[in-house]
């Protein structure tokens, strides 16, 4: 089990965090449960994607035969 820290938040994150939580039909069955999905798409966006040249060429080939280039 991961070890795990506590965080404040203001009173007004937490009130839509807990209406999201009663909203997602048992989907999130907390509010921290939710607050870490949240927070881990979060920082899965931040991680820039690298391409190898041939994958870039790869990708373009791609793109041209669909006609978007």
């Amino acid at each position: 089990m991961e070890e795990k820290v506590s965080i404040e938040i203001s009173k007004e994150i937490y009130e839509k965090l807990k209406k999201v939580v009663e909203e997602s039909g048992g989907e999130f069955k907390s509010i921290n449960e939710l607050a870490e999905f949240i927070l881990r798409e979060a920082l899965s966006e931040e991680e820039e994607t690298v391409y190898t040249p041939e994958e870039e060429e790869e990708i373009k080939r791609r793109l041209k035969s669909l006609g978007y280039i």
